[in-house]
Order: structure tokens, then C-alpha cells, then sequence
């Protein structure tokens, strides 16, 4: 496939999603192999495999390109009352694009160094508010809707080898196909995304090509560090076996919630992520389970504080308590497992203690979500994808109090609260363009009580089509 026709295959796609505006996104990164095995256009996870060769041969670079775009769109809704950051019951359907380029360059033995530059502009729904479980992972809070052109990933990796046993990866997205050793310990530094570490789900992690749901790329209840983009500043430190990983990250917090500058104060802002990762076989079929537990450490006001506090034009204002050196803790269960070759399924479960406010991800202090991934393989479409999933989050009770009061997060505020856990259910099928490297999917979510809130419980019909072409 020449570069003409992949252009014209982009520029086809977004004339047919065209809307408003161009869309902005976060990015959900690569994760480890998939036991649906993907093919090339329908995950992320596996972009674009090619022969190797034999190990220890060398291939010293890797270049791959993506763009996603999300056209999404919810029905009317009725709402007794609406606030600034409330899910609107009545908007335009909104549009995202992302466009990343993904360079990789092994240095020496074992190190490589990532960039990757990325353009992505639009909004979600509603500015993407209103809801815990926001409805578009490719869409974060950032004012602008016009496209602009970042820096998302700069880093460098080394690996020292535990053992002369090795294997042939393939050129991935941030990946140098060649030689790697089985077991290693691995160094991380520059700025990256932790959640391309940690957190991982082989059916449950990418918006570009899986769910769309915050809570369902994401543990709901991980605030984890990072810009208002994603990304962040830091190290991270692994120790991979076949059978076992361990996982540490020390990075650096946005100056502010949702803030995006990152604040290099360390000793007065900062966020530790730890990770065990086990994989295992159930009756022959493969399974993981990942154990995560975080502290974070920022300038975040308190709920019960701000409560206390003088009000500003009626309403408590988090901002006015805010103090360096209050932290978050909390801990999120991953498992994910293979039902056959064909079928997977897979489950979260996270919490933190909601003493202070959220900082990074989203509005959540406790979530738990379970969900089924197929192949189309029993209707002879085996590269094609089909999701179903449901959630459900919920908020600590400080939390609560807050937006009762008639309090602002970054995400919630519909000036007072019916509290009630709010509920997802999404579905998807994604059906793939091998030959073209794409894939197109129609997604369809049902929420109620969004923002936790009973008075405005719906149930809300939200609809979304996505391009999304890799090579």
C-alpha cells in the first residue's frame, strides 16, 4: 500500500466523520500481547507485524503513524437543573482526532531511546464533564479545540540482561524489533505515560481500538500522574520474567489539577505507582492478574476543609485549602482472562481514600467494571472485534459532600447532588481493514446517573463511530 493511498484513506475518513471541530485526545498506550492475538489494523497493541528474521539479528529503528477520529454524539435528555460542568441534555454531536508518530532508535546494546510527536485538537461532550466515567478516552480537558502539535513521549530505555536466554520482538509502536533478553531489569527515564506501564489490559486499555470509557481504558479510581494530556516526567523501574513482573514508577505531578505544567518541585509534588504483575493457565487457557498501589503527593485541597471554609458566591471553593504535601493513596485488581481462542473476558476493581481532590485522571474514588471481548471469527470475520463491558463508580463521602454544597471538581459540578454511583454499560464492534490498515467501529454507551447525580438519571443513549488507521 503506498503513502497516497493511506493519505487518501485518511483524508476519505475524515470527510466522512466530518463535523465542528477536529478532535483532542489523550493517548492509551501499547500493552503487552493480547490472548485474542489482534491482528494488524484491529489493535494498537499489535500495529503492524513483520517477519524478524532470526534472533539476535538487528534492526536499529522503528517508525510507525496512527490517527484516530471519533465522531460522538448523545440523545436529549431531560434534567431538572444544570450546572457549568454538568453533561448538557442538549448538545451537538463533538468530534476528535488524534495524529501520532511513533520513532523508535536502538543506541547500543539493550537501549533504546522513544519520540513521539502527536497532534490532536476538539473536545468531548459537554467538554468532556458531566460524568466520572468520561465517554471518550481519545478527549481531555483542554480548552482549546484547535489542533495543536506536542511533544507526548521522550525517553530513554536500558535493559541489563539476567540471563543469556533471548527473544525476537517485533517491531511494535515504541518497540525495536530484534533481540531481547527473557528475563531483564529495565531502566525508564524522560517523559512518558505511566500508563503504558502499568495497568495494562490485553482487552480493556485502548480507546483508539477498544472501549471508549475512562473507566474502562483505566482503573477509574488511579489518579494516575500526569498533565492534562496524559504524560509526565519521570522514571520507572521493572524486573520482567516470563511468569512475573514488578514494577515501580517515581514521576512528577501537574502544578495544579488537571493542570498542563508539571510541577518540578519534587519534594513537594510527586507520585509513586508500584505494580505486580502474575501470569497464569486456567484449564490450558491463559490468565493475569495485576496488583497496583499509588501515593501521590501535591498542593490538594481538602473536601472537609473546604467545606469549613468561607464560601465564594455561595459555594465551597477547593481551591482556597489547598496545601503542598497532601497526598492520595489507593490500590487497583486487574485480571483478565482467556475463555478460548476465541472469547476473554476481563475485570477492575480500584478505590483511594477521597480524602483530597482529584488531581490528574478523572472524578472517581471507587470503580469496579467486568467485560466480555470476542473475535468474529464464529461469523467469519476472525480479525474483527466485539465489546461488551458495564461499570459502575462512586465517590468518597468528602467528595460528595462537596459537590452537595454546590462545590466545582475539574470534571463534576451540576450546583447540588442527588448522590446516587453512576452507571456505564458500552458496546462496540470493531470491524477490520487489514489490507488498509484500518478499522472502523460503531460504539454505543448507556449511562445513569451521570456525575452521580439521581436527579439526572436518564438512562443517557450515547453514539460514537471511529476511524482509526495504524501502520
Amino acid at each position: 500500500m503506498t503513502f497516497y493511498s493511506r493519505r487518501a484513506l485518511v483524508v476519505a475518513g475524515l470527510l466522512a466523520l466530518a463535523g465542528t471541530a477536529y478532535g483532542q485526545g489523550a493517548v492509551t498506550p501499547p500493552s503487552s500481547a493480547t490472548p485474542l492475538k489482534p491482528p494488524a489494523a484491529a489493535s494498537a497493541q499489535q500495529p503492524v507485524h513483520i517477519d524478524n528474521g532470526q534472533p539476535n539479528d538487528y534492526h536499529g529503528w522503528s517508525l510507525h503513524f496512527q490517527q484516530t477520529i471519533i465522531r460522538q454524539w448523545h440523545a436529549n435528555f431531560s434534567a431538572p437543573y444544570s450546572d457549568s460542568l454538568s453533561l448538557q441534555p442538549r448538545e451537538n454531536a463533538k468530534m476528535s482526532l488524534t495524529t501520532t508518530l511513533y520513532l523508535g532508535r536502538q543506541l547500543w546494546k539493550n537501549a533504546t531511546v522513544i519520540f513521539n510527536p502527536e497532534v490532536s485538537g476538539g473536545s468531548g461532550l459537554s467538554g468532556a464533564s458531566g460524568l466520572g466515567g468520561a465517554l471518550n478516552g481519545e478527549t481531555f480537558r483542554v480548552g482549546s479545540p484547535e489542533p495543536v502539535l506536542y511533544l507526548a513521549r521522550l525517553y530513554l530505555q536500558q535493559r541489563f540482561a539476567l540471563g543469556p536466554e533471548m527473544v525476537d520482538d517485533e517491531d511494535d509502536l515504541n518497540q525495536v524489533g530484534g533481540p531481547r533478553p527473557v528475563r531483564y531489569l529495565s531502566i525508564t527515564a524522560g517523559k512518558l505515560c505511566l500508563a503504558d506501564y502499568f495497568d495494562q489490559n490485553s482487552y480493556s486499555h485502548d480507546p483508539r481500538t477498544q472501549f471508549m470509557n475512562w473507566t474502562l481504558m483505566s482503573a477509574g479510581a488511579w489518579d494516575y500522574p500526569a498533565n492534562t494530556r496524559g504524560y509526565t516526567v519521570g522514571g520507572v523501574l521493572e524486573y520482567i520474567t516470563p511468569g512475573l513482573a514488578l514494577r515501580f514508577g517515581s514521576t512528577l505531578m501537574p502544578t495544579y489539577a488537571n493542570g498542563p505544567t508539571l510541577d518540578f518541585n519534587y519534594a513537594k509534588a510527586h507520585g509513586e505507582t508500584l505494580e505486580l504483575t502474575k501470569t497464569y493457565r486456567l484449564r490450558g487457557h491463559q490468565g493475569t492478574v495485576r496488583v497496583l498501589g499509588f501515593h501521590n503527593v501535591a498542593a490538594m485541597g481538602n473536601y472537609y476543609q473546604a467545606l469549613r471554609s468561607p464560601y465564594v458566591a455561595g459555594r465551597p471553593n477547593i481551591e482556597s485549602v489547598r496545601v503542598a504535601g497532601h497526598g492520595k493513596t489507593g490500590f487497583a485488581l486487574n485480571v483478565e482472562q482467556e475463555l478460548g481462542h476465541e472469547l476473554g473476558m476481563f475485570g477492575r476493581l480500584s478505590y483511594n481514600d477521597g480524602k483530597n481532590e482529584t488531581w490528574a485522571f478523572t472524578e472517581v474514588d471507587q470503580s469496579a467494571c467486568l467485560g466480555v471481548v470476542s473475535t468474529g471469527a464464529r461469523w467469519h470475520r476472525a480479525t474483527d472485534r466485539l465489546g461488551l463491558a458495564a461499570v459502575v463508580n462512586g465517590l468518597s463521602p468528602g467528595h460528595r459532600d462537596y459537590l452537595a454544597a454546590g462545590g466545582y471538581g475539574f470534571m463534576l459540578g451540576d450546583g447540588r447532588l442527588n448522590y446516587a454511583p453512576e452507571f456505564v454499560t458500552e458496546l462496540y464492534y470493531s470491524i477490520d481493514f487489514p489490507k488498509y490498515h484500518a478499522a472502523i467501529t460503531p460504539d454505543y454507551q448507556l449511562a445513569v446517573n451521570p456525575g452521580y447525580n439521581r436527579d439526572r438519571s436518564g438512562p443517557i443513549h450515547v453514539v460514537a463511530l471511529r476511524l482509526h488507521v495504524e501502520f
